[in-house]
Formats: structure tokens, C-alpha cells, sequence
């Protein structure tokens, strides 16, 4: 194998638990449906023709093509009629005959379109959680997000399979089979295993590249699998941690493969990339020395929320008072963090509609964390590039933290003023934790396009694009 002497690396038993389509599937399981063999479409609004596609069952995807990101215009039919959509399919590139057409009406018919319900997958979530310290403590599971977490097994193989005749491998698959049965009998919900008896990557890329594809859906992948398996892996961007970018930036170094990647000289990697380059080289000689049990938690570099609106906001006043909204929003967040921001930014989608490139811009500041400030400078910012046309997503973030302890006035400032302001919004942020975001609220969450009320309905604003600031 060359460098790497395995003998000396790490061994734990790490499980790499996927729920298969989990949103889609807990929608099918609630209304009674298979969700391997259902057809639904989780939509961002599903009585919007603008829809995003949040979520799919895998009978959708094989049927229409289309993975969880998307619109609705991107479908083969239209939603209300269930008809076949000429345009849609010719925007998509399509052969279209008369046996697709009708194919395509055939499962147009018999497709759920439903809204999310963020709140019944957190509570799935949950019981699933109760399921996975049924076979280990909580600090031997990592979750990596809401559908899908890590389990160190290590210590509780032995507990759960008492043949000693059994291979720790064995072992694993066994008690790992046991756990997606316990995750179906009690949810409904099908799930994919990627193992290893070495180490959280190794189990990572198992699920990715193999698990998914197996009649068990479960594979296991170790140090000894790294000649076949790992360096088997056919694109570079289908390893953990390459996207398109490293990927064109490995092809000028002459690499192309995984293989390539693992026999190429780790110096000039970190020369290239840094300290991420070396990594690079150590994950695809399947070496990963993280611990379940002691993440690591990398620190956050920005707080920011999201939202594609409901329809086309045209009307400029509407658009302010949105970003307003969503300025206060990461500034309560801001606060809870403690930190002032130096930088602010926001992002501009238009509509479809407006064949216009999107507004990116962003303004150094003053350390702050005023809800009032932080509100005058995406403002400005917004009023500096906006020209005018229909708006159907808005961002805005601020980055660059330093500690809210850091003060700096000018000889123009009122301290007085500016100090009153502080224990206002503090005030407010305290009776808004305990009560709710809407038991004090501006007029303005009355007026016609503001998005406070219906988004403070939400959970996490997965629904929305991003509401942290109003749960």
C-alpha cells in the first residue's frame, strides 16, 4: 500500500445511517403509501406553479428525472392539470413521443404534490434518535444531519452478538441490519447502512458509493478495501470533499482519479491546497483519524437566512420591507451569538421572468449588532445596485465577527442613545424567547408583502429558505 501503515491507524465499528428519501418518505408513510413505490414530490408551495422541489420519493426521481432541487416548471407536466407540458420538456432537452407523453400523464395522475411539514420530521427525527440509543450511549452517535448520523458500535458489538465464531464484521452488519428493521417497524421509513471496521470515512464513502446499491442496502468498506474499493471510485467528485472546483484544480496537478490522488506527492498537495490538500491525501488512502465521540466542530464564518417569496415582489417598497425583516432576523441571532458583525451582505434573485443576473453585494462596517444599523446598511446596499424588476429570493448574511464586548464610538455619537437602544433590543430579544417572535412586532408585519407572521408559522423556515431569529 506504500506510506501508509494501517496497523498503526485507528479501528472503530462506525455505522453511517441514511434515511432513503426521508421527507418523501415520512409524507408517504403518513398517508399510508409505500415510500419506495409512491410517486411524491415534497413542494415548496404545492399550489405554486413556481414551486421548489424540497424533497422526492425515489419512483418520482426514476420517473421524472428529477432529484430535491428544482422548480416546478422544470417537470415533464403541469401541476394543476396533470397534463403534459410541451414547453417544460423542450426546456429540459426531451425527446418527446407520444408514448412518453403518455407515460408521463399516466404517473402525473398518480403523483402526490404535498407542502413540507417541517415539524413532523423533527418529530421522526426524534424517535429515530430513541431508536439509536437503544445501541449506543448518546456521545457513541453524531448526527450529520436530519436524515442521516454516525453510531460507534465498538463497544456494544459484543453486546448485542454474542456468537464468538462471528468476524467483527460481521458483527456490525448484523447489529446494523437490526437497526434499519427497528427504523422501518417503528417509522415506516427505509434505510441505507455504509460500515466500516475502521474508521467514520470509510463508512461514508461505503454508503455513497456502494450501500445504495446493494439488495440490503448496507455495505462495508475498511482499510483493507482501499486498493479495490476506494480507489475503484470512478469520478473524483463523487469522493467526500471534492466538488467541481478541487476537482479542474487536481486536473492541472495531472490528477484524475481517486488512485491518482492517493499515489500523488502530499507536499505539493499542501502547496497547492494547504493543510486541506494533505487531508485530501490522507481520506483517499482511507486514513481518517475523527472521532464519533469527539467531533470536530469547525467555527461558524457567518450568520445569514434565505427566503424564495411566495410571488413576484415588483413593487420596491414590499422588497425593503422584506429585507428589513430578514436583516432583524440574523441580528437577533447576532446577539445570541454575542458577536458584532464588520461585514454585511445581501443576495438578489429575479424572477424567471426578468432574464436578469442576480444582486451580490456586500459592504464592510463598523462592529455592530444593532438591529437599526445592520437594517440602514442592507438598505443602502440594496438601493445602491436595485434598478428596478420583479424580486423572487432574498439573502442577506453578515460575516467577519469579533466580540460584541468591542465598542467604538465616534465624537458625533450619542452614547446615551446608542447604549438605550442596546438594552431595548436586548428587552425585546428576552420577551420574544419566552413568549414567541410575535408577542412584540412592528405595524409593519400587517402590511401588504410582509413575510414576518406567515414565516414565524414555520420551523427552522425549511419551508421557506431560512427562519433562525423567529423560533
Amino acid at each position: 500500500m506504500g506510506l501508509i501503515d494501517y496497523s498503526r491507524e485507528p479501528r472503530a465499528d462506525i455505522a453511517f445511517i441514511d434515511m432513503k428519501s426521508f421527507y418523501a418518505s415520512v409524507e408517504c408513510v403518513e398517508r399510508g403509501k409505500h415510500p419506495l413505490t409512491t410517486s411524491l414530490c415534497v413542494m415548496s408551495r404545492a399550489d405554486n406553479a413556481n414551486g421548489l422541489i424540497l424533497a422526492s420519493s425515489p419512483t418520482f426521481k426514476k420517473v421524472f428525472g428529477k432529484e430535491n432541487v428544482g422548480r416546478s416548471y422544470d417537470l415533464p407536466f403541469d401541476i394543476e392539470t396533470r397534463k403534459f407540458s410541451y414547453y417544460n420538456a423542450k426546456r429540459q432537452g426531451i425527446e418527446i413521443t407520444p408514448q412518453y407523453v403518455r407515460y408521463i400523464e399516466e404517473w402525473a395522475k398518480r403523483t402526490l404534490i404535498v407542502p413540507p411539514r417541517m415539524g413532523l420530521y423533527i418529530e421522526k427525527n426524534m424517535e429515530i434518535q430513541k431508536i439509536f440509543e437503544e445501541y449506543a450511549t448518546k456521545d457513541e452517535i453524531l448526527p450529520y444531519s436530519i436524515d442521516e448520523g454516525f453510531i460507534d458500535l465498538t463497544s456494544s458489538l459484543n453486546y448485542f452478538v454474542h456468537d464468538k465464531t462471528l468476524s467483527r464484521k460481521d458483527k456490525l452488519d448484523l447489529v446494523s441490519s437490526r437497526i434499519q428493521h427497528d427504523v422501518w417497524a417503528k417509522t415506516g421509513i427505509y434505510s441505507t447502512v455504509g460500515m466500516s471496521n475502521s474508521n467514520p470515512l470509510l463508512a461514508k464513502l461505503a454508503l455513497d458509493n456502494e450501500a445504495k446499491k446493494t439488495p440490503t442496502m448496507r455495505a462495508n468498506w475498511s482499510y483493507e478495501d482501499v486498493e479495490t474499493k476506494v480507489w475503484g471510485i470512478a469520478k473524483l467528485t463523487d469522493f467526500w470533499g471534492i466538488g467541481k472546483r478541487t476537482e479542474k484544480r487536481l486536473n492541472k496537478l495531472g490528477i484524475y482519479t481517486v488512485k491518482d490522488l492517493a499515489s500523488s506527492n502530499p507536499d505539493l498537495l499542501k502547496k497547492e491546497f494547504g493543510v486541506i490538500g494533505v487531508q485530501h491525501w490522507f481520506h483517499a488512502n482511507g486514513v481518517d483519524e475523527s472521532n464519533v465521540k469527539e467531533p470536530y466542530r469547525p467555527k461558524s464564518k457567518g450568520l445569514g437566512n434565505s427566503q424564495v417569496l411566495p410571488r413576484d415582489y415588483v413593487v420596491q417598497y414590499e422588497i425593503e420591507l422584506v429585507l428589513k425583516e430578514m436583516a432583524e432576523q440574523v441580528a437577533i441571532r447576532l446577539r445570541r451569538a454575542r458577536k458584532k458583525t464588520t461585514n454585511v451582505a445581501i443576495f438578489i434573485g429575479y424572477s424567471k421572468s426578468e432574464q436578469k443576473r442576480p444582486i451580490n453585494t456586500q459592504m464592510k462596517i463598523e462592529p455592530t449588532q444593532s438591529t437599526k444599523t445592520l437594517s440602514e446598511v442592507v438598505i443602502a446596499l440594496f438601493r445602491k445596485k436595485y434598478t428596478g424588476g420583479a424580486v423572487r429570493s432574498i439573502g442577506v448574511r453578515y460575516e467577519n465577527f469579533v466580540s460584541e464586548d468591542i465598542v467604538t464610538y465616534s465624537l458625533f455619537d450619542d452614547v446615551e442613545s446608542i447604549e438605550k437602544t442596546e438594552r431595548l433590543e436586548r428587552t425585546i430579544d428576552g420577551v420574544r424567547e419566552r413568549f414567541g417572535f410575535l408577542a412584540i412586532q412592528k405595524a409593519s408585519a400587517l402590511a401588504e408583502g410582509s413575510r414576518t407572521i406567515e414565516r414565524s408559522k414555520l420551523i427552522g423556515g425549511h419551508s421557506a429558505g431560512g427562519l433562525d431569529g423567529l423560533t
